[in-house]
């Protein structure tokens, strides 16, 4: 677990200790407790609200009030901060490398229920195809990792039963979940109970659930994806490039918005084939002395 307390005082580009990309890499999660400053949470749940409001006229919103938005990113400024939030970000760059976009992400509302749910199977790893195409390389190994996910949790699910991401720690190493007849959860499955300004970060290979919300809470998340460029996107979201929101971004968050010259810039190289060192994360990474010749995916 990494617990940062000052958001405020990190650049995004602390490098990860060998311990905690060994911990990240065997569990295929880590919590990070206070990961919003509480400024920075409460500007992002008023926007929630406000996207919500607007899907809701828009006639967006299910019947029983849940909202699952994909590709929020540019709805609101303090969305597109969360790119390079410094208190996960680290993590990003640090297990995928640099050469990474944002290709899904989804906001999601979930009041509670408005009755007992029965229990129903929801246990999946993301990916879509990631899963069954690379089967063809060697069925017998775990699957590829391909792409990262962090959930920014908004409101307050300290406790079991509102609804929160239920995960297997360590299950990413493994293609397949028994599913048992009656389909209750593994016996190892873990409720992610975390505060407002919490956020979590896993491999997308991890085998995850959503839970019933039988609280009175109602839950509020946004989770950010990342892949690697050469990964067509997952969601269609349309940014325009003359507006305040995306002459806001920095050059890194751009890279992360999908910005590119040119079609072989996504697999890292030039038209020679050698590495682009202009792709902007790369260059903030080799400016900072972090690039690492022994980890593959940060030479």
């Amino acid at each position: 677990m990494l617990t940062n307390t000052h958001p405020a005082t990190l650049s995004g580009y602390e490098p990860l200790t060998s311990e905690q990309r060994t911990e990240f890499l065997e569990r295929g999660v880590v919590l990070v407790r206070n990961a919003l400053s509480e400024e920075h949470r409460q500007r992002l749940e008023d926007a929630v609200d406000r996207v919500y409001a607007e899907e809701k006229a828009a006639g967006g919103v299910r019947d029983d009030g849940v909202l699952h938005l994909l590709g929020f990113l540019p709805r609101d400024e303090s969305f597109g901060e969360l790119l390079t939030h410094p208190t996960v970000f680290p993590y990003l760059w640090g297990v995928a490398g640099w050469n990474i976009y944002s290709h899904h992400n989804h906001l999601d509302v979930t009041p509670p229920a408005r009755g007992e749910e029965p229990p129903s199977w929801g246990w999946h790893q993301d990916g879509y195809r990631q899963n069954s195409d690379p089967e063809t390389l060697d069925p017998t190994q775990p699957r590829p990792m391909l792409s990262l996910k962090v959930g920014y949790v908004l409101s307050d699910l300290s406790r079991t039963g509102r609804g929160a991401t239920k995960v297997i720690p360590g299950s990413h190493l493994q293609n397949t979940l028994e599913r048992p007849a009656d389909n209750t959860d593994p016996s190892n499955a873990v409720e992610i109970t975390a505060e407002p300004g919490d956020a979590f970060i896993f491999d997308r290979r991890l085998w995850h659930s959503r839970s019933a919300n039988l609280s009175a809470v109602t839950r509020k998340i946004l989770f950010v994806g990342y892949t690697y460029r050469w990964i067509r996107p997952l969601d269609d979201m349309p940014i325009d490039r003359s507006s305040a929101w995306w002459q806001n971004r920095t050059p890194v968050q751009r890279q992360l918005l999908g910005e590119s010259p040119d079609t072989i810039n996504y697999w890292g190289v030039k038209w020679n084939g050698y590495v682009d060192e202009d792709i902007p994360l790369r260059h903030e990474l080799r400016e900072r002395g972090l690039l690492d010749r022994s980890i593959p995916w940060l030479r």
